[in-house]
């Protein structure tokens, strides 16, 4: 009996450190950071009442879209584990986004869906969420690439052609590794099999071998789909922003901004807050794009796809149940 309070106490206790962390990231981040998001609140004004504004109601209107996508390859992954509905694993991604927001790298990300799962063997499921990440990185890089040899060719062939030469390149041998180790995770786990301090692992990775190929190109697409979803968001906030491009500048602009955020290590706590404006602005930069506008747009991106989604997981994160032995606490 002194067990299972102490248990409910320590869970209530995790779950108001997370909600109290939470909010005041949220707080921190929108009402106390410094010249950038006081600038982007003005501009943000503006934006409102322009003629445009019915694209910011569409932006936001996408945002379950956007996780939407990311659930439904939660529920193809997680069947390895146990069998999920759509609301089940809809409701462990706003789980882990919550955790995620909290946490360097979104590492939190793993924790959430985990906690999610009631199978005895949870913890096999942090290979299929590194799988799912993996696959959201391979439609990056396949969608990034083409919008980083646009610039590369556009604007520094004519200086540098054998170093732009070498640049597409490694960019072609990038895309090949990424999906000849998506399609053979096997060889991933024999790898860190074959590696005696990371041997320990194996048994939490080792489902990553157990997805057939016509799954993983299952995955690959909802990645993709969800890809395009995130980059039709960017570029109706660039519109409404005052950004004007041509259809390829938009479409080149946003996906090289989001390789370069995802291939850059980030050490930001809010989740990689900060890399994907410095890449935005440059790449933008380069188009003759005003900084402001750039950043206001790359800021609501992030407001409206991490840090409201993360607010509305905490209503997930408080119901969070525990199951031990077959036991919910």
């Amino acid at each position: 009996m002194n067990i299972n309070r102490s248990r409910k106490f320590l869970l209530a206790a995790g779950k108001a450190l997370v909600v109290l962390l939470t909010l005041y990231l949220l707080y921190k981040a929108v009402f106390k950071a410094p010249d950038a998001f006081l600038s982007w609140g003005g501009i943000l004004q503006e934006a409102w009442q322009s003629p445009l504004r019915p694209l910011l109601l569409v932006t936001a209107a996408l945002i379950p879209v956007n996780w939407g996508f990311e659930a439904l390859k939660w529920r193809l992954l997680g069947q390895k584990i146990e069998r999920l509905s759509f609301r089940q694993a809809y409701r462990a991604v706003m789980v882990g986004l919550t955790l995620g927001f909290i946490t360097p790298n979104r590492l939190g990300d793993y924790a959430g869906r985990v906690l999610e799962l009631k199978s005895q063997q949870r913890l096999e499921a942090i290979g299929a969420i590194f799988l799912g990440r993996f696959c959201q990185l391979v439609a990056t890089v396949l969608a990034g690439s083409v919008g980083l040899a646009y610039f590369i060719l556009r604007f520094y062939w004519h200086l540098y052609p054998s170093v732009c030469l070498s640049l597409i390149f490694l960019l072609l041998a990038l895309n090949l590794i990424v999906l000849l180790l998506l399609y053979n995770a096997r060889a991933m786990v024999a790898v860190v099999a074959g590696i005696k301090p990371l041997r320990q692992f194996v048994p939490y990775i080792a489902v990553m071998a157990a997805y057939a190929s016509p799954e993983l190109t299952r995955l690959l697409l909802l990645s993709l789909s969800r890809y395009c979803v995130f980059l039709l968001q960017f570029i109706l906030l660039l519109i409404l922003f005052g950004v004007q491009l041509s259809a390829v500048e938009y479409i080149c602009g946003v996906s090289g901004t989001f390789f370069l955020k995802s291939v850059v290590p980030s050490v930001s706590l809010l989740s990689d807050l900060g890399m994907r404006e410095l890449s935005a602005m440059y790449l933008f930069g380069l188009l003759g794009q005003e900084r402001l506008q750039v950043l206001s747009a790359s800021l609501s991106l992030w407001l409206l796809n991490i840090a409201v989604p993360s607010a509305v997981g905490l209503f997930f994160v408080l119901r969070l149940r525990f199951a031990r032995k077959g036991v919910t606490t």
